[in-house]
């Protein structure tokens, strides 16, 4: 009897209850268009992170930041010295000097990474020494001498050498013509390559690096760096005099590349004269629901570190993918939630208007034998499938607002900078990118990146069970409002009335 009546009474009213349906459906889509874009940004600004840090990795431990010493504020510049030539001969003889610098000048002992690896809650750790090579190349040119009137011309020198009266005259042309070329070079420990930066990119051309080439004179290039210098795989780069044999060339994933040149950690540490030392520690925790527990840990009992989580670093993460994933989490959400309220109380509001139009109705009906309860269960069954009728068009709406975000793709620009001004290696301390910038870059106070990143809106079934159980909850409060309504008439009242 229940089913018999609730069907036909929902035919009868099909005007009304497409319109209580049409209102829940139109705040559920908002909530999973919403909820599947707060998603996406979230996918969006992993994979920014994960340009940075590597797959896996959930935080970084670097050098806390000391203040510089009195007097030692050119300590850290590179120089660069080059050999007089004499003989004319040599005139215009190229010159070249490359100098390794690890990458914000500070180190931690290779040590470290035992000592955290052996805090509460790690899984695992892995060490690696971030660097930057800076190669000038060029040559000097002589001038030449040009005497005044009635002398002669020389070369390099006035007339008569160096004794005598000087003869009046001007030098013309000469100088100096050099390039100087700046790229990123990442230690990776090559017993753990499964974490840390070069697990953001995957091996495009030859191979990777074996356990056994923990110093070996090999490389693995970025493939933009690779394109760039027209390197393939076999070619040798030469690094402060020591020829290096390029091995494989890695795609990134997502964004740029963490390195320009990729090599064994030992290798790393040799050219840069930086014996069992490291940049970064790269931590992987056994638990993702515990990263700040582990990372109050390292911080307690790993002294004269500086720990950074990817959510420390996605503080740092600007442009329109932050200001679009804060309009989505906070001006998306708050929306959201209002369209949902008033799409409940106008629910509400309908269905009870609907039982005042329908006195007479359930008075009869009381005076045949019904009970308060049974009416209002009646009320209620109809606002409850009503409310899924709301639903399947609010999925439906919903799944095709993200199908077109996704179809559409927008690009979204993260700028990642230095935080803080840090310099011992920035925000975790990563390699710097393509150009040795970045939140590991301490080389340059405006050092940074941007990444261009592609929105998708993916649902999950979470997002979709949200959306079954707000259209029952909003069923249920349209037929509270009509239940009560219902529960309140008297027979004889009802009766009375003439609809």
């Amino acid at each position: 009897m229940f089913f018999t009546y609730l069907r036909r009474e929902l035919r009868r009213r099909r005007k009304a209850a497409l319109v209580v349906a049409s209102g829940l459906a139109l705040g559920i889509a908002l909530v999973i268009v919403v909820s599947s874009v707060s998603s996406g940004m979230k996918q969006a600004q992993g994979k920014v992170l994960e340009s940075l840090y590597g797959l896996g990795t959930d935080m970084t431990v670097t050098k806390a930041a000391t203040p510089p010493k009195e007097g030692s504020g050119q300590t850290g510049r590179p120089r660069f010295k080059f050999d007089a030539k004499d003989s004319d001969d040599e005139d215009g003889e190229e010159q070249s000097s490359d100098r390794v610098m690890v990458q914000g000048f500070q180190t931690l002992s290779s040590s470290t990474v035992a000592e955290v690896g052996g805090q509460s809650g790690v899984a695992d750790a892995v060490g690696g020494l971030s660097l930057q090579v800076m190669k000038v190349n060029g040559q000097f040119e002589r001038g030449e001498f040009e005497q005044a009137p009635g002398g002669s011309t020389g070369k390099g020198q006035p007339p008569g050498g160096g004794g005598g009266d000087q003869q009046e005259g001007q030098v013309r042309g000469g100088g100096a013509d050099f390039d100087v070329d700046s790229y990123s070079v990442y230690g990776t420990d090559v017993g753990k390559l499964d974490l840390g930066p070069l697990t953001s990119s995957r091996i495009s051309k030859g191979r990777t690096f074996t356990g056994s080439e923990s110093d070996a004179k090999v490389a693995v290039a970025d493939a933009s760096y690779a394109k760039e210098k027209k390197l393939s795989v076999g070619d040798t780069v030469t690094i402060s005099g020591t020829k290096i044999k390029v091995v494989g060339i890695a795609t990134p994933d997502s964004g740029d590349a963490a390195a320009n040149l990729y090599l064994p950690l030992e290798r790393a540490q040799t050219l840069a004269d930086s014996k069992n030392k490291i940049t970064t520690v790269y931590v992987k925790a056994a638990d993702s629901q515990q990263i700040d527990a582990v990372k109050s840990a390292i911080q307690k009992n790993v002294s004269g570190t500086t720990v950074t989580t990817s959510a420390d670093l996605a503080d740092t993460v600007s442009g329109s993918l932050s200001t679009a994933s804060d309009l989505a989490s906070s001006v998306g959400k708050w929306l959201s939630i209002a369209v949902l309220v008033a799409a409940f109380l106008v629910a509400g509001l309908l269905t009870s208007s609907a039982v005042s139009r329908r006195v007479r109705e359930f008075g009869t009906l009381k005076a045949l034998g019904w009970r308060s309860g049974r009416v209002t269960r009646q009320v209620v069954g109809e606002a409850v499938v009503n409310g899924l009728v709301g639903g399947v068009l609010g999925i439906a709406v919903g799944l095709g607002g993200a199908y077109v975000v996704t179809a559409i793709s927008p690009t979204l620009t993260a700028q990642l900078g230095s935080a803080g001004g840090q310099s011992g290696g920035g925000m975790g301390g990563g390699p710097g990118g393509a150009t040795g910038g970045g939140p590991g870059a301490a080389l340059s106070e405006s050092a940074s990146k941007a990444l261009d990143i592609s929105l998708t809106a993916p649902v999950s079934a979470t997002t979709i069970a949200l959306a079954v159980g707000l259209a029952v909850a909003g069923g249920l409060i349209a037929g509270a409002f009509g239940g009560w309504r219902a529960s309140r008439l008297r027979p004889a009242d009802a009766l009375r009335r003439v609809e």
